[in-house]
């Protein structure tokens, strides 16, 4: 009998991850090793977010052996409560409280299989034309020009139902089109992957519907229904090579609470290896390898998107928490000076939920409780920075802390700059949207009642680490790509430099942020650089995609 899941007065959703489970995937769940293992494939691939997903399943379907290796749990719409108590410790790295070094900057990160593409918004951007010109410029990537990539996007756009949204904005989404309107900014609707959305409002904590096209519930399912062996709560922790060539990946298994080892080690063999962990796990499992680095550029060039952020109070509830969280954005602020400029900005709305808004906003005992009494009258909206194009940009670096990955990302007067005139923008289109009151995200400000007022406070408010809050969803570079090896440690064609058999798949190959949510660029690099390794290693073209 199939296993499925109820939700009260919705009738019965099939569980695609137990109904697989049910007709025999091979899953390794590390947690439940008595005793040490070894496995062996024709790949491995460290990782099962976008970039390993997308890997996994056109390397399965081309007929290759693959083995995937996560670090979080095999979790799925059965364990989707839309519950931030549940969601954050057992979907997120560090139970979605990973920080920069100097705690300057809070990181929301995937966990899980399917990594962040399980928790996040569903916004699909493809990789703007002014980021692809600039790293054929900048850093040798002749291929990766738009005519060639718009193929691979409209591949991965098919296989993930990346679409327009039907709906209406919600709200929270509408008030920054309304504002923007009002003051004369263009604005555009955001695409998503999604298939028969019910419209809730919690993707961040996992879709309980699966109608979120993400890798837990398309690549990776195919990818095990064609053979691949998925390992799941298993730390990946070295590699051992042999002169030019990875030997083996040592992994680690965790206790059943994810976190601690459980004294039971892995030995995962292949004839080719894909890291494909995110651009911070991924430069730290290298640095713990010894990987070649004769230029030092290993974790180096790690971009964030630095993300300032508004809360609007109105006179009306906005229920920022129901409807599609993402669907309203503006990319005005980043066209209004050159690329390699003064940094721009890209504005979007995210989705408020208590513990996110409450972690977030500044304030505390009864200012931060008076705050929190108005939440359903709160709209929030974002700027991203778009780092890494100039030369006071240069991103952060990852570092080794008793062998634990750590970003160190200074925020200097460059950014700083940006970070005050995103504050303003915000603040001026969510007035001109009707606000009754704005604060931004800074320990020194307070609700201002005017646009005037704000203007000349936020104008005041100095810019310092701990003083303005920042946050990030999205973390690029550390494995930078680029046809000149003075220049990255990996190739056009995603190979690790010095490693025959060593390959990077996910946004630590970005050269610099991209300015856009990243999640359709990394499906569309990888289905790229995985069916030519597919070519490769098989001496056929890679198959068609699902979709």
């Amino acid at each position: 009998m199939k296993e499925q899941t109820m939700h009260a007065g919705a009738g019965i959703i099939p569980d695609p991850v137990r109904e697989g489970t049910a007709r025999g995937w091979h899953i390794v769940d590390a947690a439940a090793l008595e005793t040490d293992r070894t496995l062996e494939a024709d790949v491995v691939i460290v990782g099962s977010g976008a970039g390993g997903g997308v890997t996994a399943e056109i390397l399965a379907l081309a007929g290759l052996k693959v083995l995937i290796v996560e670090e979080g749990a095999l979790r799925s719409s059965s364990d989707f409560k839309m519950r931030e108590a549940d969601a954050y410790p057992a979907l997120y790295q560090e139970s979605a409280a990973r920080q920069t070094l100097d705690k300057g900057v809070k990181i929301l990160q995937g966990r899980t299989v399917g990594g962040s593409t399980t928790v996040n918004w569903t916004s699909s951007f493809r990789t703007p034309t002014a980021t692809l010109d600039y790293w054929r410029t900048n850093f040798a990537l002749a291929g990766y020009d738009i005519e060639t990539m718009s193929r691979w996007f409209a591949v991965m756009e098919g296989r993930l139902n990346v679409g327009d949204w039907q709906a209406a904005p919600n709200e929270n989404n509408d008030l920054l089109k309304r504002g923007a309107d009002k003051l004369g900014i263009p604005s555009g609707y955001i695409r998503r992957n999604v298939r028969g959305c019910w419209n809730l409002g919690y993707c961040g904590m996992g879709c309980p519907t699966n109608a979120k096209q993400s890798m837990l519930v398309t690549t990776i399912p195919s990818a095990l229904d064609h053979g691949a062996v998925l390992v799941t709560r298993a730390r990946a922790e070295r590699f051992v090579f042999q002169g030019e060539r990875a030997d083996e990946l040592l992994c680690t298994a965790l206790q059943a609470d994810g976190v601690a080892p459980s004294g039971r080690l892995l030995r995962l063999r292949a004839k080719h290896f894909v890291v494909a962990g995110g651009a911070i796990n991924s430069p730290a499992l290298l640095m713990r390898s010894n990987a070649p680095d004769p230029r030092g550029l290993l974790g180096k060039r790690t971009f964030l998107h630095p993300t300032l952020i508004s809360a609007g109070i109105f006179p009306q509830r906005v229920d920022a928490w129901a409807g599609a969280p993402q669907t309203v954005y503006s990319d005005h602020f980043l066209h209004t000076a050159p690329i390699d400029g003064p940094i721009g900005y890209k504005l979007e709305a995210p989705p408020l939920h208590p513990v996110l808004l409450s972690t977030t906003m500044n304030g505390f005992g009864q200012d931060h409780a008076a705050m929190m009494r108005q939440f359903p009258h709160i709209q929030g909206m974002l700027a991203l920075l778009r780092d890494g194009f100039h030369a006071d940009s240069p991103g952060g670096t990852v570092q080794l802390k008793d062998g634990a990955a750590v970003l160190d990302y200074p925020l200097n007067g460059f950014l700083w700059d940006g970070a005050r005139r995103a504050l303003l923008t915000m603040a001026e289109i969510q007035f001109a949207a009707g606000a009754a009151g704005v604060r931004p995200a800074h320990e020194s400000a307070r609700v201002y009642a005017s646009w005037a007022e704000a203007k000349r406070e936020i104008a005041a408010l100095p810019q310092r680490l701990h003083l303005t809050r920042v946050a990030s969803a999205h973390v690029m570079g550390g494995c930078t790509m680029s046809g000149d090896e003075r220049l990255g440690v990996t190739t056009p064609d995603g190979r690790y430099r010095g490693i025959a058999n060593l390959s990077v798949h996910d946004g630590s190959l970005f050269p610099t942020s991209i300015g856009a949510n990243p999640q359709l660029s990394i499906y569309g690099m990888s289905a790229r650089l995985a069916s030519g390794l597919a070519l490769e290693l098989t001496g056929r073209p890679a198959p068609r995609l699902p979709g």
